[in-house]
C-alpha cells in the first residue's frame, strides 16, 4: 500500500465532500463548500490519537486486555503497551474490502474471526451516505459463529467549525450521568455521578475553553425524533452530532496536543462505555445468525 491508510475513496454531494479510508474504514475528511468540519491528517500518517476510526468491536478500553466469555478466560492483544490494556477494538488497522463506492455513498465489509481473545466471528458492514450538508454512517453487524456474543461498535471523530480554535466553540450534550476516567488508568472506575451541579452538566451549553475532558457520559436523553443530539456551535453555525438510540453513550475527548491542530475534541458515538467486556454494561448481545444495525450522523445547520 501506498500509504498506512490505504486507498482514499471520495464522496461528493453537491458542495459536501467526504473521504473514507480503506484501511479502518474511517473518516478521513468531512467539508461543505472547502469549510471543514472534521480534523483530518495526510494519507501518509497513521491516524492521530484515532482521527476518524471505527472502534469494533469495543470502544475504548479493555482493562489488561482480559474479559471472561461463557466462563472461560480471553487474551485480547495488548495494543496499549504502557497502560497494559486492549484499546478500540480489532479492525481499525485492517484493510476493508470495497463492497460498492457511487458519487455520494461508500458500503465496505470486514470479518473478525481468528482473532486473539475473540471466540465468535462477526462481520461487519459499514455505510457512509452523503448529503449537501449531511453525511450518515451506518453500522451493520451480523454474528457468523455459533454462539452467543456481546460486542460494543463506537467511532472516534475529532470535530471543527473552520478555523475557529477549539475553545472558542460551545458543546451540548443531552447526558444526565457522566463517568470520569483515572488519570493514571484511562479507564472510567471513578464513582458514576449525576452531572447536576458539576462541571460535566453541558445540557445547557458550555464553552469548551478551560474543560479538559477524556470522559464518557450516559443517561442520554432523546430529542422528539428519538434520537440524541451531541451540538457544537459557534455563532449561526451548528454541528449536529446525533445518534440512533442503541449509541447510549459518548466519551469527550479535549487533547492539547492533536497533530496540526493543537488543541481539539473528539464527540465519539458508543453503544457502550469503556471495559464494557467484563462490566457487560450496554453490550449488545448478538445471537448466531442475528444482524445488528445502527446509525449516527453529522448534520450542519446555519442560522441566517
Amino acid at each position: 500500500m501506498a500509504n498506512p491508510t490505504g486507498e482514499q475513496f471520495e464522496l461528493t454531494m453537491g458542495r459536501a465532500r467526504a473521504v473514507v479510508t480503506e484501511v479502518g474504514a474511517g473518516l478521513r475528511a468531512f467539508e461543505i463548500g472547502g469549510t471543514p468540519y472534521l480534523e483530518t491528517f495526510d494519507p501518509a500518517d497513521r491516524p492521530p490519537k484515532g482521527a476518524g476510526q471505527v472502534l469494533l468491536p469495543w470502544p475504548n478500553r479493555t482493562k489488561d486486555a482480559r474479559w471472561t466469555h461463557r466462563g472461560e478466560e480471553q487474551k485480547l492483544e495488548v495494543t496499549e503497551p504502557a497502560r497494559g490494556n486492549a484499546i478500540h477494538g480489532l479492525t481499525r488497522h485492517r484493510q476493508w474490502t470495497l463492497l460498492e463506492h457511487a458519487e455520494s455513498a461508500i458500503t465496505m465489509e470486514i470479518d473478525i474471526a481468528d482473532e486473539p481473545g475473540w471466540p465468535v466471528p462477526l462481520r461487519a458492514r459499514i455505510t457512509y451516505s452523503l448529503a449537501p450538508r449531511e453525511l450518515t454512517v451506518t453500522h451493520e453487524v451480523s454474528n457468523t459463529g455459533e454462539e452467543e456474543i456481546g460486542f460494543g461498535v463506537g467511532a472516534h471523530p475529532y470535530f471543527r467549525i473552520g478555523d475557529l480554535p477549539t475553545d472558542e466553540l460551545t458543546l451540548t450534550l443531552p447526558a444526565s450521568r457522566v463517568r470520569p476516567s483515572l488519570a493514571e488508568e484511562q479507564l472510567p472506575y471513578a464513582e458514576e455521578q449525576d452531572v447536576a451541579g458539576t462541571e460535566y452538566d453541558l445540557r445547557g451549553g458550555r464553552s469548551l475553553a478551560g474543560l479538559e475532558l477524556d470522559t464518557a457520559f450516559g443517561a442520554l436523553a432523546p430529542a422528539g425524533d428519538g434520537r440524541h443530539h451531541h451540538l457544537l456551535s459557534h455563532g449561526g453555525t451548528t454541528l449536529d452530532v446525533w445518534t440512533d438510540p442503541d449509541f447510549g453513550w459518548v466519551q469527550v475527548f479535549t487533547p492539547d496536543d492533536l497533530v496540526g491542530r493543537g488543541r481539539a475534541v473528539a464527540i465519539e458515538p458508543m453503544t457502550c462505555p469503556a471495559d464494557a467486556l467484563n462490566s457487560g454494561t450496554d453490550l449488545i448481545n448478538l445471537a448466531a445468525g442475528e444482524t445488528w444495525q445502527g446509525s449516527w450522523g453529522i448534520l450542519v445547520r446555519e442560522r441566517a
